[in-house]
């Protein structure tokens, strides 16, 4: 195909993802007559709008749930979701803030909060932070850049990380193991493990949604987590099994 039609060669390949499961670069290469590069390309742009999952070699459809979810429902919890964590955070705090959309909805809450210290591995979390009319101090972790989480991870990361100490961490997740803890589909976890080792408070912001998908990847254990803030959506009965695990649990209130 063309350039002009890289469009429909996106919408014919995650169709064929959705209707085969995970597949190889290799054999969308083949099936579509063109590059491993240019599929690589086709595949990162697909998962940045957030319609596949990049597996090693290849993608995936997402969960059925994802693909379910009403945009403008999940943008509002998102929003309610920054304001409670937000209500965490005190004047001239230390705090980090990883990449995500549901950490990146904190950033505009921000803008009350005098003398704050922010750390982030995200450019567009760095970014945001540099439009707020009371920009905090920015400090970035710098590192290996990786495309498929657009943010940055690697050794140099973690160093620049463990030269500092935080009072919060805030962290999303892919999702959350009822019995482990969060869940991710990326394979890079050691950034985030070392992010809840320097902060004395580790903060997850979630939607209801996520709370029980369980993803072969754990990221922060249990032990690792002191708070959660999520929806009024969540169960009683989820919310008793996370409060049993030592973790404080936070309802924003969300209209039906």
């Amino acid at each position: 195909m063309s350039k002009r039609n890289t469009p429909q060669r996106r919408h014919a390949i995650l169709a064929y993802i959705n209707e085969h499961g995970e597949v190889s670069v290799d054999a969308l290469a083949r099936h579509f007559a063109t590059s491993e590069v240019t599929i690589r390309k086709d595949l990162a742009t697909l998962e940045k709008s957030g319609l596949l999952m990049r597996r090693y070699g290849g993608a995936a459809p997402l969960p059925q749930e994802v693909l379910s979810e009403p945009t403008s429902q999940v943008s509002a919890r998102k929003r309610l979701i920054a304001q409670e964590a937000c209500a965490r955070i005190r004047e001239h705090n230390r705090i980090i803030i990883d990449s995500g959309s549901t950490t990146a909805a904190l950033i505009p809450e921000l803008g009350g909060k005098a003398g704050l210290i922010v750390m982030t591995n995200s450019l567009s979390v760095a970014n945001a932070l540099r439009e707020l009319e009371d920009e905090p101090v920015l400090l970035m972790t710098g590192g290996t850049w990786d495309p498929h989480s657009e943010s940055f991870q690697g050794q140099v990361a973690e160093q620049v990380l463990r030269s500092y100490d935080f009072d919060q961490l805030f962290i999303g997740a892919d999702g959350i193991d009822l019995e482990r803890g969060t869940t991710t589909f990326n394979e890079l976890l050691g950034l985030s493990r070392v992010m809840a080792e320097v902060a004395r408070e580790v903060v997850v912001m979630v939607e209801s949604d996520k709370i029980g998908r369980r993803i072969p990847n754990l990221e922060l254990p249990w032990s690792s987590i002191h708070t959660l803030v999520t929806d009024d959506h969540l169960s009683d009965q989820a919310r008793q099994r996370i409060e049993a695990h030592g973790v404080t649990v936070i309802c924003a209130a969300v209209a039906d």
